[in-house]
């Protein structure tokens, strides 16, 4: 099995978009929409590219689309369905509106390894919506769906049971996760 069979990229879309006034998978930046612009960003490192969201509306975009088990559930939610239907190890899940993301930001999560590798920014705080899930993690964020909790940085907490190896990976800028969340993020992107 080559490396690229071993990894893969997600890219979760569908989200309400109640800021951006408008579904920001769409939106164009730079004559691409957000989401194919991230799409480009990861797959040099990922191989495949899947979006989860509706397929009814996401197929326009011209990438594969998985849909929710448990739409409308937020993130975790696509992140369940992409562990559920994924054939490789490593799984890179992104949030669609992270069109800075860098390659060897990405690279070095592949690398670390575990259950999860997630960044974390000096603050402590971590940005578990651009990080490499093994697949085995399916069933903690399975499970936890099943609870009723719904924030992945809950599921990335030590819960009862076989303890999970979530890797935190060190970034020193929050630029390469600055999602784009409003008509002015868009604007100030767009205008450097």
């Amino acid at each position: 099995m080559s490396d690229d069979t071993k990894k893969a990229g997600w890219i979760l879309v569908g989200g309400r978009s109640a800021r951006m006034g408008c579904d920001k998978a769409f939106v164009e930046v730079e004559g691409r929409a957000l989401a194919l612009r991230v799409a480009d960003r990861i797959a040099p490192v990922c191989g495949s590219v899947t979006l989860v969201g509706d397929p009814a509306i996401y197929s326009a975009l011209g990438l594969p689309v998985i849909e929710d088990a448990f739409p409308g559930q937020g993130p975790l939610a696509g992140i369940e369905a992409a562990l559920r239907c994924t054939t490789a190890d490593q799984n890179l899940i992104v949030a669609c509106d992270m069109p800075a993301l860098e390659i060897a930001v990405i690279e070095e999560l592949f690398a670390a390894g575990g259950d999860c590798a997630v960044p974390q920014y000096a603050d402590g705080k971590l940005e578990p919506l651009c990080a490499v899930y093994h697949r085995r993690f399916h069933a903690t964020v399975l499970s936890a769906l099943n609870s009723g909790i719904r924030a992945v940085k809950d599921v990335l907490r030590p819960q009862t049971g076989e303890p999970l190896a979530v890797l935190l990976v060190r970034v020193h800028s929050p630029a390469p996760f600055a999602n784009l969340n409003t008509p002015e993020d868009v604007r100030k992107y767009t205008n450097g």
